[in-house]
Order: C-alpha cells, then structure tokens, then sequence
C-alpha cells in the first residue's frame, strides 16, 4: 500500500533534512525548517521496476558536441527597450523569467503596460492571482492602455491555467504571483516551498513545451532577496529585479542571471501618473547637481553591462564623539570603505580614524564595481579639507592595498560618455589613457594615490 511521506524543508534556501531542527545548516536562518508533505509514493521495488521501465522508454539520444545544429534563437520586442536591454535584446520563446521586487516597486504595473502592446502583436495572457479583474482593469484604464487585446483571467490553481493557456495558446504568459499558487497535488497551502516549487516546475515544462515566454512574478524577503526556495531560482532561465527607494520615483531594473544574454545589465524607468516610463540617458538624471558646488562630491563613470553610466559620490568626514567611529555606506559595500580609508592612512598620510565618514550614491544606485575606489577617496579627502572640487571634473579607477591605481575595463568608453555630457578634466588610471586624445577632455594619468592627492589637492 502506498505511503504517505514528509520531509523539512528550508524555506530560505530550500536545503532538505530528514528531521527537524531549528537552524538550517546550510544558510544559518533560525526558525526556518518547516514540515511539508509529499504525497503517497509507491513501494522501493515497484518504484524500481517503474524506473527501470521508464528509463528504458525514454532515454535521450547522446550526441557529439560538434554534431547539434545551432539554430539561431529569435526575439521579439516587449516595448520597452530598457527591459529589452535586461533580458539580453528582447523575450525568447519558451523561455521562463523570473521577476522580483518590494511591494509597490511597479512589477505589475511594468507588466501590465508591455503585455497590453505585446497583445496588438499576437495573444497575450495575464493570470492575476492577487487582484481581481476589475482592478486590473481600472489600472489599464487610469493608465490609458490599450486593453481591446489582453487576456484576463484570476486564477491561482496551476493545472486550470495550463488548461486556459493551451486553449488560448498565447505568445506570453505572465503569472501574478508565483507565490499564491497551487496545485491540487500538493497537500500543502500555497506559498510553502512544496507549493512554490512544484507550481513553476510545472509552469516552466509548459513553456518549454509549447514555446510560450514565461514571466513569474515573485515576492522577495526584507533582505531585497526573492522569497521561496533557492531552487525556483534554478529552474528558471532569466532572473531580474526590480529596485528602487520608497521617496523615489526612479526604479533600476537588474538581472542577475541570463541564459540568453549577459548578467548585471541595468535598465531605469521613472514612475509616473501613467505608468513606468523609460529613462534613456540615466546619466542626465543621476547628475542633477547643485548650483553651488558643496566639499565632498565628486563625479564618476561605473560601467553597468554595456553602457557607461555618470554617478555623483558624496562623503561626508566630521568629529566623532564615539569611541569607536561610524563607518556608514549606501550604494557602496561597508568593508570596502573600511578598507579604502585604511589605504589612505598607510599610503596617502591621511587619517581619518577619529572621524566619523558617511558615503552615499546619488540617486539611489548600487555600485559594486571596484572602479569607484579612486571617487571616493576624493570625495573624502574633499570633505575632510572642505575643498570644492571642480564641476568639469570626473574620478574614476581602482585602488589596491599597495596604494597603486590600477585601470579598469572599457575606460575609453568611460571617458568618451564623461566628455559627451561636457566634462572637461578626467583622473583615470594610466593604464586607461587613451592614446588618442579625446576631444574636449583632458585626462590626468596616475599610478599611485599620491599622485592623485597632489594633482588635485
């Protein structure tokens, strides 16, 4: 008779256990082992012969390498070329992308506008699992969409969606949200790692069966990580996420894995009474600087993707009345601040360890290269001597431990967009100079972090 099974599952990361405990081993999350049930399961030698039959029925051809055919994948546009340009040049076919923000970032908003133009085209469903349809519908309307084509259906049972797609056959389907749905052969409510991962298992095989895009939306934790376990992230073939400050009404979209292009491309959109709107110079909007230049910011180019990008840096360095200074970044990585404040003491002669220094990026972007070293160290330095750095001016480069500034990638293509919006004096690293000067812009070569403090201070 067949039995009924239970196993633990990690809801954070998804990692299995044969019992119960009260610390994942695997991500140290407290209290985040739960119980799920699996559904009857045949007897070990019934299972086996099943196996064996089965494996015997379906076994794939093997192939050399240099022997499959490549066939060119095609793409087609969802309207937006921000998104486009984050999904690697545009949706493919049978392809399942996972997207996820906080509460209130646009996700549905951002969907809803590209699905109403992708219906003009061909047959677009949209599957609201949270809302009902009137009030998708009054947002289509407040937005002036076009909404003669798009498919509606509130549903949050997995095998009817199935059914309702393969009725309607439509060239992309989107799922408001991954998490509220089920399947009835799961016993287990819906959100549960059970639920969450047999549901886009089975949506997944859909799209690749039928050739149909995908698009997931999923709800992440208050860590800025998508909720469920780690596995939904595996199953899918293109995950991005959708950033952006509550008292902002600028959103970074990112994608952090790719199958069908590269990863760390960033697209920017504006939320506006009308919807998203795309933002096509991001430089433009992140350099809105004051009129009366203040000590302490600086201008540098990070390279996100395939495109430069202009970022203002603010550093802030005042008396500490604390034993132990505070050290506070946004935008940046905490220890890398840490560390960069240790190499100017060593190697610049500067100390700031009775200081208290804060760092900020303007605009609410997260830099994670390490070309923003050489910024802001200058941005600290200018506010620790209360000097004003000059407007036309642009810092960029990486700093090792050595004291040593070394180059970094695309640096001609850093400063060509740092002259296209007027820039006249650049600090690069040697290495990244140009053989041929740019027109406009004069570029300061420097080796070492005191050769910076001397050119500029």
């Amino acid at each position: 008779m067949a039995k009924s099974k239970t196993a633990f599952v990690c809801n954070e990361c998804g990692a299995d256990y044969g019992k119960w405990q009260g610390q994942c081993s695997e991500c140290s999350a407290w209290n985040t082992v739960t119980e799920i049930r699996l559904g009857p399961s045949a007897t070990g030698r019934s299972s086996r012969r099943s196996a064996r039959e089965g494996y015997a029925g379906t076994r794939a051809e093997i192939q050399v390498l240099k022997d499959i055919d490549l066939v060119q994948v095609p793409r087609f546009g969802s309207g937006f070329e921000e998104l486009d340009r984050v999904l690697g040049g545009g949706l493919v076919p049978g392809s399942a992308i996972l997207i996820g923000g906080h509460p209130g970032a646009g996700k549905s908003t951002l969907l809803l506008q590209a699905l109403c133009h992708l219906a003009a085209g061909g047959a677009a469903l949209y599957v609201t699992g949270e809302e009902s349809p009137q009030q998708v519908a009054m947002r289509a309307r407040r937005l002036d969409l076009p909404v003669d084509k798009l498919q509606l259906m509130a549903e949050t049972e997995v095998d009817a969606i199935i059914a309702a797609a393969q009725e309607s056959n439509p060239r992309v389907l989107v799922v408001d949200s991954i998490q509220v749905m089920h399947s009835e052969g799961i016993a287990s409510a819906p959100g549960s790692v059970s639920q969450v991962r047999d549901c886009a298992a089975q949506l997944t095989r859909y799209a690749k069966q039928s050739g149909v895009v995908l698009i997931l939306v999923g709800h992440v934790t208050k860590d800025g990580n998508l909720a469920g376990p780690k596995v939904l992230e595996h199953m899918i073939d293109c995950s991005i996420l959708l950033e952006g400050e509550q008292d902002s009404r600028f959103r970074t979209l990112r994608s952090s894995k790719n199958r069908f292009g590269a990863v760390n491309e960033l697209g920017v959109f504006a939320m506006t009474d009308k919807g998203m709107r795309e933002v096509k110079n991001p430089s433009a909007i992140f350099l809105d600087r004051a009129e009366d230049p203040a000590p302490g910011t600086t201008v540098m180019v990070v390279w996100e993707g395939t495109r430069p990008l202009l970022v203002e840096i603010q550093a802030l360095v005042d008396d500490s009345s604390l034993g132990n200074p505070r050290r506070v970044a946004v935008g940046f990585e905490q220890n890398r601040l840490a560390m960069l404040l240790a190499v100017l003491h060593r190697h610049g002669g500067i100390m700031v360890g009775d200081q208290d220094v804060f760092a900020n990026v303007v605009g609410g972007v997260r830099v994670t290269e390490t070309s923003a070293d050489l910024a802001l160290l200058v941005a600290v330095v200018s506010s620790l001597r209360n000097r004003v750095l000059p407007d036309d001016l642009v810092v960029f480069g990486e700093v090792g431990l050595s004291g040593e500034i070394r180059p970094v990638p695309s640096g001609q293509e850093r400063l060509g967009e740092a002259a296209k919006h007027g820039f006249r004096r650049a600090v690069a690293p040697r290495g990244n100079v140009p053989k041929t000067a740019i027109k406009g812009l004069d570029v300061v070569g420097v080796g070492r972090l005191t050769d910076v403090l001397e050119a500029l201070f």
